[in-house]
């Protein structure tokens, strides 16, 4: 299958500059940038896709035991950064999308150059003194009720993480989005991100990265953000102003104005 179709990849931007890709979070899509994508194109080659399973993907393309690791998402974001035969590119992940960056930075170290985390977390357990923001039990609990009503769920915990309740089009827009999701793919995405641990492998990061917290988030509190930055050698943490974990939506100014200083750092 044609990676390009399979992933929905849409190029913007100016064809002359430095790449960067975009990468949604779980039950989102690239339509999720939108605010950012205007602040990027006039200097970036600017990239958007959609996991299989999410958006306009192909959902025929879809394999259980492919998405049942970040792997298997690193490795489709490899194969696009391959298939566009793009080198020094930025990938931009937002939320699980980080570690999924961060794995296929290690398997295409030549076409990927830097990274940008968006609230991200590298495992959402809490484990000895590493304090992830959940209990096992709580993860246990959190996908029971995702498997049994992923509607239902949906209207529950978008809301949360989007963390706006003075906004709450920006929630109602991130339910909409769960549930546009296929409940069966979004089960395996969903069991995939919060019980994967990808600690070990933020010690093999090799390129500039920008990691970018809010204030308050449900999903990745700030100590997590700074087990990143510690475990990242020679990594920026830049704490926004702006609350839930999608601040690419909820304070976009902010957002924008902390990527394109890091990319002009870049050169």
């Amino acid at each position: 299958m044609d990676i390009l179709r399979r992933n929905n990849v849409v190029v913007t931007g100016n064809p002359d500059g430095r790449p960067v890709v975009l990468a949604h979070g779980f039950g989102c899509d690239q339509n999720m940038w939108r605010l950012t994508v205007p602040a990027l194109a006039d200097d970036h080659r600017v990239v958007l896709f959609d996991y299989v399973g999410s958006g306009r993907s192909e959902l025929s393309a879809f394999d259980e035991s492919r998405y049942a690791s970040l792997d298997g998402y690193a490795d489709d974001l490899a194969e696009v950064c391959a298939a566009l035969d793009l080198t020094g590119a930025v990938l931009v992940g937002h939320s699980v999308s980080a570690m999924i960056a961060v794995l296929a930075a290690r398997k295409a170290p030549d076409r990927i150059g830097a990274l940008v985390m968006v609230a991200p977390s590298p495992c959402y357990v809490d484990d000895g003194d590493y304090r992830g923001g959940f209990s096992r039990e709580d993860i246990d609990e959190l996908l029971d009720s995702l498997e049994s009503n992923y509607l239902g769920w949906s209207a529950a915990m978008a809301p949360a993480i989007m963390g706006t309740p003075d906004r709450p089009e920006l929630g109602e827009e991130l339910t909409s989005s769960f549930c546009a999701t296929d409940p069966a793919m979004a089960r395996v995405f969903a069991r995939t991100t919060f019980l994967s641990d990808s600690r070990a492998d933020l010690a093999t990061v090799g390129v500039p990265t920008l990691i970018l917290e809010s204030t308050e988030d449900v999903i990745a509190p700030r100590q997590v953000g700074a087990y990143v930055q510690a475990a990242v050698e020679g990594s920026t943490l830049v704490t926004l102003d702006a609350i839930g974990h999608c601040p690419h939506l909820s304070a976009p100014e902010a957002t924008n104005a902390a990527i394109t200083r890091f990319l002009a750092q870049l050169g």
